[in-house]
């Protein structure tokens, strides 16, 4: 098959693939296409540029970036002699959300808007259905932490975990598989109570403060939210805070009532 015969069969599959060509220097429109865990394809003429363009790729791709590189003619950094177009291709980010819950309804309904592939997972059969979650992509009725040891080592900083369980039995084995993951947001609903209580079962477990501090409970920015809509925009509010650097009120690093009244 050629480059782009495999190009589009991964666009078909949504598999993550990233396309670098040589658009200034020696070996202008040369390709070379990158797959993650997989042998790449073509060469942009010399093998020592193929090896750093590979690895620069593959990074750009877990970023979900699309960007032009420079490089020295055999992929030295900081030089211009030639530039490199990588055009990535990422697999749509994934939310994995735990807990069957009237907030689940509402929270994907907002990320699919915003392109996320979303799982819903819980280990009530119940409460886990089409029904319920018309727009789930993928529905798992498992317990979360087994959920996570399959798909935990393809999660990587656009994918989110969100918990929105308030059960310890539920939402403490998804924390703690959920931060073994390279998930760039990790969000826990609840009280500050709960949220307290939760830490410490946590500790319990063995979970260090520096672990802890990679989630954000309570789960969302501080925008008042009440219902099951508005606190699923506040969560994927601050999803894109995270993600974009922007400076916005967590509730984990706020204190005082959740809810405040309106006068």
């Amino acid at each position: 098959m050629s480059i782009f015969e495999v190009l589009s069969a991964a666009l078909v599959s949504e598999s993550p693939v990233a396309l670098a060509t040589v658009v200034e220097g020696p070996n202008v429109g040369a390709k070379l296409l990158v797959r993650p865990n997989q042998d790449p394809m073509g060469s942009l003429g010399q093998p020592d540029l193929d090896r750093v363009v590979i690895r620069d790729a593959i990074g750009e791709l877990a970023a979900g970036i699309t960007s032009v590189r420079n490089y020295g003619p055999k992929g030295e950094a900081r030089q211009d002699e030639v530039k490199v177009f990588i055009e990535s291709f990422a697999a749509p980010p994934q939310m994995l959300i735990f807990g069957a819950v009237d907030f689940t309804a509402a929270l994907c309904r907002v990320a699919k808007v915003l392109g996320y592939r979303v799982t819903v997972c819980d280990a009530r059969p119940v409460f886990t259905t089409r029904q319920r979650f018309p727009l789930a992509d993928d529905l798992v009725v498992d317990w979360p932490h087994r959920l996570l040891e399959k798909v935990g080592p393809d999660l990587g900083p656009r994918d989110a975990v969100c918990v929105l369980t308030h059960d310890p039995k539920f939402d403490v084995p998804a924390v703690i598989g959920a931060l073994k993951t390279s998930a760039g947001y990790i969000g826990a609903m609840g009280s500050r109570r709960t949220t307290n209580d939760r830490a410490k079962r946590l500790r319990a477990e063995g979970v260090t403060d520096e672990e802890l501090s990679r989630m954000y409970a309570p789960i969302g920015l501080d925008l008042g939210a009440r219902t099951p809509e508005e606190t699923a925009i506040s969560i994927c509010a601050e999803i894109i805070a995270l993600r974009s650097g922007r400076s916005a009120p967590f509730l984990s690093g706020t204190e005082g009532d959740i809810h405040r009244t309106v006068e």
